[in-house]
């Protein structure tokens, strides 16, 4: 039954995967995924590779080999149990796939080794993931905007992603948290994101770690009159993240989002109703651009606040 899920699952998304083949980073990482097994099955080339099989067929793997890789797949999928995105999903396996491909090479011969790690080093130096670029309802801060915004109005409530780009977690995040601006955003409830790994000083003044230590990144933090009242992940004394999946469904139940919603409709009324009295008494100026985005069905904040 879970192969028949997994099936369905990978067929439900095929048109998604066969575009992410089409860029770059994608086409890089296939490639050196299965680069150990291209070598080890390649014609006129595996027959010249040391082997320890007792028949001495080099093109085969060995018993070593094999452990290697299915504690490999035991890996990936224990990982893959807390990844809520297929982006995640197919994160770990390039990551891990990677990681075993440098202890089959050095273990093959060492020159392979040093020439496949050179290889991962290049890649993570030039060729980066791709960033989430679909629609999405969020203003994006800068060190000189973000508490200015925070504090413009206390009737406004905001959820604000702390994150940086350099971060796998937040980039498998991004469409999660621009799915949840698109359903819940309007003039009491607006969402804000602010990159960490930039703006520095943002970091040590929201209390948010930017190191891959703490695995605070990515944060979501609610905030009322400017104020903090509460972010996930928490963190304990020591200065750790405590565990908390990042999914569509935590982050409405934790962040009372369909409670806030309703309460940020009665906010657009109550200003609906100061405007249309504000336009009898003034027709001359009937103009109102105050809140164009209280309609989330045409996205207007999706650009970066520089």
């Amino acid at each position: 039954m879970g192969l028949i899920t997994g099936v369905c699952t990978f067929l439900y998304h095929l048109p998604q995967i066969y575009k992410w083949l089409l860029k770059p980073y994608y086409i890089a990482s296939f490639f050196m995924t299965i680069a150990f097994v291209l070598i080890r099955k390649a014609p006129g080339l595996c027959e010249h590779l040391a082997t320890q099989r007792e028949d001495g067929n080099s093109c085969d793997f060995d018993w070593r080999e094999l452990e290697i890789l299915m504690f490999l797949s035991a890996i990936v999928m224990m990982k893959n149990r807390r990844a809520i995105t297929l982006e995640q999903h197919i994160g770990n396996v390039f990551l891990f796939s990677k990681v075993a491909n440098v202890i089959l090479f050095f273990r093959l011969d060492i020159r392979l080794g040093i020439l496949y790690l050179a290889l991962c080093v290049a890649f993570v130096m030039t060729c980066k993931a791709p960033l989430y670029m679909g629609p999405e309802y969020i203003k994006y801060f800068s060190d000189k905007t973000i508490d200015e915004e925070l504090q413009r109005d206390s009737r406004v409530t905001w959820i604000v992603e702390f994150y940086a780009n350099w971060s796998s977690d937040c980039q498998s995040f991004a469409s999660v948290f621009a799915d949840l601006s698109l359903k819940y955003n309007c003039a009491g409830l607006r969402f804000g994101k602010v990159d960490i790994g930039r703006y520095g000083e943002v970091s040590q003044r929201y209390r948010v770690s930017t190191s891959p230590l703490a695995k605070q990144l990515p944060s979501v933090v609610l905030f009322q009159g400017g104020r903090e009242i509460m972010r996930r992940p928490m963190v304990d004394t020591k200065g750790r993240a405590v565990s908390w999946t990042f999914n569509e469904e935590n982050m409405i139940r934790e962040f009372n989002l369909n409670e806030l919603f309703q309460k940020s409709k009665k906010l657009n009324k109550s200003r609906g109703m100061k405007e249309e009295e504000q336009d009898n008494s003034q027709p001359e100026d009937g103009s109102n651009e105050l809140y164009p985005d209280d309609n989330p069905e045409h996205p207007a904040e999706s650009k970066k606040d520089q």
